[in-house]
């Protein structure tokens, strides 16, 4: 009988405590570095569920590494480590905890709004396009359908709300008034050329990536870093190309199986999260692990 996977939920104990803690990481101050800890959580509709999905973390963590060292040709990114030996104590102790889930990075100043690149039509942005035929100010050809491809890549950046809030979506305009002029078009820029390169690498893997939310920071210097997560299955929407067919909704490698199912049971949205059935939890499981050997050729480290 193989052996269940250990859930890593919190890293909170009396040995760690984190700084801050979001909807999935755990980030530790280290001081001139932070510690990022992709745990097993997952959230839906904004609200942090009960149950974790094993392996989550790891394959976010390793997808991000994966993407990070094959784009940085493109821009910096803030990874230092995700080799654990290499971790400061007292996490370095800790493998079974920290290991294959967690990145060491540099510190920044991160941008106060997220830099969304999409490509095909589905989620808010198709329920934008449905009602106004645009997208963040952006006019698109009548008559698409959902999930369809879009004519070319665009920006559409958001807000950063509060955890428990939603982000709100916002202009190119609206961006350049927050960031200045310059600023957002560095990460305009940069984004749309990161979203290329890496959705036509991961289409020759069997993968579409309709779209995909990027974070960007500054350091001391001001030269812009890539940093948070890259093209992993909670920021992207991963689509298998086999089976696309636009017209609705595409199955995925990402959390939409869990969204489905409490859709399904007509949850209200508001916390707290019912429990998910094993089979929603492990069928889950495999769609994340699917992905990461999909995309890289390799199994989880």
């Amino acid at each position: 009988m193989p052996i269940k996977p250990i859930v890593v939920t919190s890293t909170s104990s009396e040995k760690f405590t984190p700084t801050k803690q979001g909807k999935v990481r755990d980030l530790y101050d280290l001081g001139e570095s932070l510690l990022i800890v992709a745990s097993d959580r997952i959230s839906a509709f904004d609200v942090i569920l009960p149950d974790g999905i094993p392996n989550k973390g790891k394959v976010l963590t390793q997808i991000s590494s994966f993407w990070f060292r094959k784009l940085s040709h493109l821009v910096r990114n803030h990874v230092l480590s995700t080799d654990v030996r290499e971790f400061p104590e007292p996490f370095r102790s800790t493998p079974e905890v920290f290991g294959g889930r967690s990145m060491l990075v540099q510190k920044t100043s991160p941008l106060p709004v997220e830099c969304i690149v999409r490509g095909y039509l589905s989620g808010s942005g198709w329920n934008e396009y449905s009602r106004s035929g645009s997208i963040c100010g952006i006019a698109l050809p009548p008559g698409l359908r959902e999930s369809a491809k879009l004519p070319r890549p665009i920006f559409t950046p958001s807000t950063k709300a509060e955890q428990g809030a939603h982000d709100e979506n916002i202009t190119f305009e609206e961006a350049a008034k927050i960031l200045g002029v310059p600023l957002a078009e560095r990460v305009r820029d940069l984004a749309l050329r990161i979203y290329t390169e890496g959705a036509e690498f991961a289409a020759g893997r069997g993968i579409i990536i309709a779209d995909t939310k990027f974070e960007f920071g500054t350091d001391p210097s001001g030269e812009v870093i890539w940093i948070d997560e890259a093209l992993t299955p909670d920021s992207s929407r991963f689509w298998p190309m086999d089976s696309y067919a636009p017209g609705g909704p595409q199955p995925s490698f990402d959390k939409q199986y869990v969204r489905d199912y409490l859709l399904s049971i007509r949850w209200d949205k508001k916390p707290p999260a019912p429990r998910l059935p094993e089979e929603v939890v492990m069928t889950t499981s495999q769609k994340y692990l699917e992905a990461i050997t999909r995309l890289t050729g390799s199994a989880l480290e």
